[in-house]
């Protein structure tokens, strides 16, 4: 117990504020589309064919586009994708909103960078994923050290004085309370970052070499883009094949033989941009192909329902005020850790001086 003790306390210290940062910026993410201040966010979504099929042939002709993120239920505007940062919200009319050049006139698309990548791409996502591991760890050391001190259990939101060992009462006592939400957040963001990982989480439901199998996106060739793809065609062709389903995010090839991405979502799938693709010849707009995610192995059907869990993006208001308590207890109980480990370690015992030394003097 006391090797068990020292080892989550290092890892407090060194990992609890990287915890802490994903906690808050996890918590304000759950609730941006509150918060976006740009009209028509809450406008109804407009599912017709019609409509959708006009903005987005309107919008891709924007010079440079790359892709649009369509609105639905819960945002009301399309998000056009130009060049490497740049971009803008429309009506589902196909009118530019707001633009922007960058990640940085945008609150909620650098905090999302923050929270997935830390600034630093792939490198970011490693630490992300270091840092979620230490957590689980974390969590679980943490409920078998307070147990054996259970009786003394007492709910506080806040510690009662900023001492060290009133902060480590409130820590112990706090998150055993919030252990269950914690190790939810925690397992389901490291599932995305490590597939090893989430491979092992999602062994129950089927053969992690057929989840893996599944879950790689299929390989197409077509030639390359060639004036203006015939969208409304497109949209028409992946509605008639999936006549249920959203339209949720196009995409240009990114290099020359690449196809068109139509991912669509249907409803029975909880991830909010859906698995079900949709691949279209560049040069032609004919189909090369098309995935139904409903269809998926099991164990990949379950790894994506991670996302949609860790964000909030199923279970309505309810589910999204639990995520909330335990982001900002994640925030709470790693800023305290880091506190008090690094800013409250207790002094050093000085020794009494000797009584042969007492009676010398």
């Amino acid at each position: 117990m006391k090797l068990l003790d020292t080892l989550h306390r290092w890892t407090g210290g060194l990992i609890g504020l990287v915890l802490a940062l994903m906690g808050l910026s996890g918590t304000i993410l759950l609730h941006e589309h509150l918060w976006i201040g740009v009209p028509g966010t809450g406008d109804p979504l407009r599912r017709d064919l019609s409509t959708v099929a006009a903005a987005t042939e309107k919008l891709m002709a924007t010079p440079s586009a790359q892709g649009i993120i369509f609105a639905d239920e819960r945002f009301g505007l399309h998000q056009l994708r130009i060049g490497k940062e740049a971009g803008a919200y429309a009506s589902q009319s196909g009118d530019i909103v707001t633009r922007w050049a960058s990640q940085w006139e945008r609150p909620e698309l650098w905090i999302f960078d923050f929270h997935h990548h830390l600034f630093a791409g792939d490198s970011g996502e490693w630490v992300i994923g270091i840092a979620g591991l230490a957590g689980l760890f974390f969590v679980i050391s943490g409920v078998i050290l307070w147990w054996r001190t259970r009786k003394t259990f007492r709910f506080r939101l806040w510690p009662k004085r900023m001492s060290r060992p009133a902060i480590v009462m409130q820590h112990r006592d706090l998150g055993v309370i919030a252990a269950p939400l914690l190790l939810i957040s925690i397992v389901t963001g490291t599932m995305m970052i490590f597939r090893p990982f989430a491979m092992i989480m999602v062994a129950p439901f089927g053969s992690p070499a057929e989840t893996a199998r599944a879950l790689e996106p299929p390989k197409y060739k077509g030639g390359p883009l060639a004036g203006k793809p015939g969208y409304t065609a497109m949209l028409a062709e992946a509605r008639r094949r999936f006549p249920d389903a959203e339209f949720r995010i196009l995409s240009l090839p990114r290099k020359p033989g690449d196809p068109i991405s139509l991912r669509m979502k249907q409803p029975a799938e909880w991830l909010p941009n859906g698995r079900t693709t949709l691949a279209f010849d560049a040069a032609t707009g004919e189909v090369l192909g098309s995935r139904d995610a409903l269809k998926l192995a099991s164990g990949a059907q379950a790894f994506n329902m991670a996302f949609p869990i860790h964000a909030s993006k199923v279970g309505g208001w309810a589910w999204r005020t639990l995520l909330t308590i335990s982001g900002l207890a994640m925030t709470m109980l790693g800023s305290f850790a880091v506190w008090s480990f690094w800013f409250r370690r207790p002094k050093p015992v000085k020794r009494p001086a000797k009584k042969a030394a007492l009676a010398a003097s």
